[in-house]
Parts: structure tokens; C-alpha cells; sequence
């Protein structure tokens, strides 16, 4: 997955500081009376979005981000990103996916077939067509999983399954979310989790149990993070035509054969070995260290001007200096999380205070 993707999913997902990388509030309130719903256990009602399978659908989605995330301008490719409006999600119901994001006047457009994957942006008229061989396609996790990976749906499940045994679990009422009677199952962290969050509230559609908003409130503030809802849904059979793509005229396109050299290969070992996770529930720290030269300043790819990226001086824009016992580096802070990462490639990332982040660093 590239730079882009990669601030999409974080932006959309917020999977960048793992479960606490997520920080959401309800959208505003529907007029009228909350709808009238059977009783429900709060276990039951977790155990049925766990497991349901709503099929195919197309809906709307509705993006705030108030994070706080400090401005890096063009400085990072794909970090305005960040700043997308709002997504209409489709899914075929059995792994086709198409994903339009919209931010400004411009839209991004990705459509993964199972077999292809199209990214296409109306701003400078470029398509990238990534062909999934099928031994790469066959492999859980393959591929872009757009439609999985940008909807409350996505969200609210990978979460539930995370934080749910660290956490006190109720039924706060109902509510009309995308015009759909929902539950409101809430999430409370359990008093000995060290978390900068208060609570994650999920709207669960009262028939095909699927998340319709996902909601993350941070302690110390009412103001809304971020906000990921879908605002119309509707669960019909999607036409073939929409997960078909035919560039536009005179769009440039370039193809490329979803493969890793033998290169990225080892890099992503050395990663997979040096992550570790500290904790579980609401105050897990993931720790690792970055590739070698991750933070040498490199040339930006087609930039006229021979202009490069470089990470220490980023940092050192972005975040603050800090050190300990642990070592020294910078320390990124928002609303929802914080990550640190230290001058010899380090880091450490989670939903806890600073200090969570040094004691992890300082596990062996």
C-alpha cells in the first residue's frame, strides 16, 4: 500500500495509533422520538455485529476530522488526504469494493475487483491499475481492501473485537442513524486502563446488525475528534457496472503487478520481528523500529524542483523534543494518541499519555 492509501486509511480508519488511533462523535442528533426497539443484551447485541454479514450495500459516508494533528502541508505525499470530506462506500457483499473519496472539488476514486485494483484522482487526471496475481490474491489480507477498510462498519468491528474484554459494555437507548432504526452500544474502558479515551459508541443497524456509526470520545473535551457515520445507506445488490473502470480520456495510466521484491520482503521481516505489543485493551502500545535510513532525508519522486523529504527536520517541526531513560527522540501528540519516536528509529505508538509510551519503549 502506498503513502496515499496509507493517510486514507489513517484518516478514515484511524488505524495509524492502532484501536486508540480512532476518536469519533455522534453526529447530530436525528428530530423526533428515538425509535421504539426490543430489549437487547449488551453481549448479544456485540456477538451479532461480530458476526454479521449485512451483504452487499452502497451508503454514504460523512467524514469531520478534528484531530489535531499538527499541518505538514505537501511536505508528506498523500497527507492532505487527511482532510477528506466525506467517502461513498459500495460492496458487492463477497470482496468487490469501490471507494469514492471526495475533498474539494477533486474525488479519488478505488475499485478493487478481486482481481484489479484502480485508483483513479480527478485532480490531475492520473489512474493506477494494480494487477493481484493470483497467488498474491489468494492470501488473506491481499490487495486493497477499500470497502472493508474506509466504512463505520470496518471501523466499529475491528475496534469491538480489540477493546470489548477491557472494557464495561452497555445499551444506551437507540437511535435513527442514515434513516435506520439503531442501537447504541457502548464502550467504557475499565478503570485500570491508562487511555486518553473515554468511550466508543456504536450505532448497530436494528436488522442487519451492521455498525452504522462508529463514535470515540476523548477525556477532556466534548469537541467531536473525528466523525465517521454514514449519512444515507442503502443494503441492495450493486450492479456489476460499478466495480467495472474505464479510464477517462487522455487520463495517464500506469500499470504495475502487485509483487514484492526480495527487498521489501526482508525489510518487512526485519519490521514484523522488531514489533512488539505492550498491554492489550485501551492502553496497548505497538513498539518497533523503522527500516534502515527510514530517516534519511530522500529526493521527492517527480518534484521539478529536485526537493526532498527530510524526516528529522519534519520532525523537529512537528513535534517536540524529548528523552529519558529510554533515549531521546520526538514526541507527536493529539487528541486521541500519542507516538514517539527516537533518534536511533524507534517507536512507539497507542491511544495512552506520554509516559505509557516510555515505559513501553523500555520493555524488553
Amino acid at each position: 500500500m502506498d503513502p496515499k492509501k496509507k493517510a486514507i486509511t489513517a484518516a478514515v480508519v484511524g488505524t495509524a495509533l492502532g484501536v486508540g488511533g480512532l476518536a469519533v462523535v455522534a453526529m447530530p442528533a436525528t428530530a423526533g422520538a428515538a425509535p421504539a426497539l426490543p430489549a437487547v443484551s449488551a453481549e448479544s447485541l456485540v456477538q451479532s455485529v461480530l458476526t454479521a454479514k449485512p451483504g452487499a450495500f452502497d451508503g454514504t459516508v460523512s467524514v469531520s476530522n478534528n484531530l489535531g494533528l499538527p499541518s505538514l502541508g505537501s511536505a508528506i505525499p498523500g497527507a492532505g488526504a487527511l482532510n477528506v470530506d466525506s467517502a461513498h462506500v459500495f460492496s458487492d457483499g463477497a470482496g468487490k469494493s469501490k471507494l469514492a473519496l471526495a475533498q474539494g472539488s477533486s474525488q479519488e476514486t478505488i475499485i478493487h475487483d478481486g482481481t484489479t485494483v484502480w485508483d483513479y484522482n480527478s485532480k490531475n487526471n492520473t489512474a493506477t491499475k494494480t494487477t493481484i496475481p493470483a497467488g498474491v490474491a489468494a492470501k488473506p489480507g491481499a490487495g486493497v481492501d477499500a470497502g472493508k477498510m474506509s466504512d463505520p462498519a470496518g471501523a466499529a468491528t475491528e475496534l469491538l473485537a480489540k477493546v470489548r474484554e477491557s472494557s464495561t459494555v452497555s445499551v444506551d437507548g437507540t437511535a435513527t442513524v442514515a434513516d435506520r432504526p439503531a442501537y447504541e452500544l457502548v464502550l467504557t474502558p475499565k478503570p485500570a486502563e491508562r487511555t486518553l479515551l473515554r468511550e466508543i459508541r456504536v450505532a448497530v443497524d436494528s436488522q442487519t446488525r451492521m455498525p452504522l456509526r462508529v463514535s470515540v470520545l476523548s477525556n477532556g473535551t466534548t469537541t467531536p475528534a473525528l466523525e465517521l457515520a454514514f449519512s444515507d445507506i442503502e443494503f441492495t445488490p450493486q450492479a456489476a457496472s460499478e466495480f467495472a473502470f474505464t479510464p477517462p480520456q487522455g487520463a495517464k495510466v500506469t500499470e504495475k503487478t502487485a509483487e514484492v521484491g526480495e527487498q521489501a520482503k526482508a525489510e518487512a521481516q526485519q519490521v514484523r520481528h522488531d514489533l512488539k505489543v505492550v498491554g492489550d485493551g485501551w492502553d496497548t502500545v505497538v513498539t518497533g523500529k523503522l527500516p534502515a535510513g527510514s530517516l534519511t532525508p530522500k529526493q521527492t519522486s517527480g518534484s521539478a524542483e529536485g526537493r526532498g523529504v527530510d524526516p528529522q527536520k519534519l520532525l523537529s517541526r512537528v513535534a517536540k523534543p524529548v528523552n529519558g531513560t529510554w533515549g531521546s527522540g520526538y514526541l507527536v501528540t493529539t487528541k486521541v494518541g500519542t507516538a514517539v519516536l527516537t533518534d536511533d528509529g524507534r517507536f512507539a505508538a497507542g491511544a495512552v499519555p506520554a509516559q505509557v509510551l516510555y515505559e513501553a519503549l523500555g520493555t524488553k
